[in-house]
Parts: structure tokens; sequence; C-alpha cells
């Protein structure tokens, strides 16, 4: 059985890269650790080690330092029709990634100053296994959805027992 210590990062790929680094740089206080420049590899290497089609390209990859969470690693690829719709959270296959951050609120209305597209919100969930946890949704400019969260304490599922979830310290 192998030992697993925990998330190293989340990779997914994005339209115009530049564009998506600036985005969590600017509004979520990113950092850009690494780039990679185009990948030169064959066909073969594409198919058989990535599972994409043979004619894709990495153009370049960026790894972005987010807080003290996982790494987040940026994809612009060039061979593959673009265009359709990102899926919703509802269909499978669609996701969002979520931030702690200090205060949903305050976070919230930061955003919206700054033109994000912030969904209505935030929600405090005052029952349940969430309790105490407070929640936005956000839309990054490729459609991509975010959400922030806060915790005041610790969650209703917690006083329960049982492990609890991991939670970014602050810096």
């Amino acid at each position: 059985m192998m030992k697993l210590y925990g998330m190293e990062h989340v990779g997914f790929t994005v339209p115009d890269l530049e564009q998506a680094v600036q985005f969590f740089e600017d509004v979520l206080g990113a950092v850009t650790a690494m780039e990679t420049g185009p990948v030169v590899v064959d066909n073969a290497f594409m198919a058989r080690r990535l599972g994409v089609p043979e004619q894709c390209r990495i153009d370049n990859i960026k790894v972005l330092r987010c807080g003290n969470g996982p790494n987040l690693e940026l994809f612009e690829y060039s061979g593959e029709a673009q265009g359709g719709p990102l899926k919703r959270n509802s269909e499978v296959g669609g996701f969002h990634l979520g931030f702690q951050v200090d205060d949903a609120v305050a976070a919230a209305d930061r955003l919206r100053e700054k033109g994000v597209d912030v969904l209505e919100g935030p929600t405090f969930i005052d029952a349940g296994p969430m309790r105490g946890l407070t929640w936005i949704y956000l839309r990054t400019p490729w459609g991509q959805f975010l959400e922030l969260v806060s915790r005041s304490g610790s969650l209703g599922y917690e006083q329960d027992g049982g492990p609890t979830l991991w939670v970014p310290l602050p810096a």
C-alpha cells in the first residue's frame, strides 16, 4: 500500500494562459512559481503518456502557488478544437476549485468592486454538517467556477467526532 501525503496540485487547461495567470495573481494573490514554455515531444508521447490526441501540443505550463494549499498547474494546448462551453458543475466532469479565505463576505465585496463576476451570496450555513461555513461562487473570465469559503470555528460535523477535513493554515 502506498502512503498518501496529500494533494500536491490541481491541473487544468485554460484557453488563454496569460489571462488565467493574471486573474489568479491579481484577484486571488497567487504567485507564479514555475513556467515550462513549449513541451517538445513526439506524437506517441502525447497519446500514450497524456491521453490526448497525437496532434496536440502543450504550448506552455505555469504552476502557481495559491496560499498554503495545493499548487495550481495551468496548461495551454494547441492542436485541439476549442470553443465548446465548460461543463456545468451539475454535469459529470464539471468541477470548481475552492479557496479558503479569512472572510468570504469581505472577499466577495472586494471582488465585486474589482468587477469580478461574483454570484449571489455569500451564504452562511447555520445548521447541519457544514454549520459554521460561509461560501460564495465566482466565475473566471473564461467561465470556470471558483468558490471562496471561510469558517467560524469548527464545522458542525466535527463536533460528532471522526476525521476532520484538511484546512490550509495561514502563512
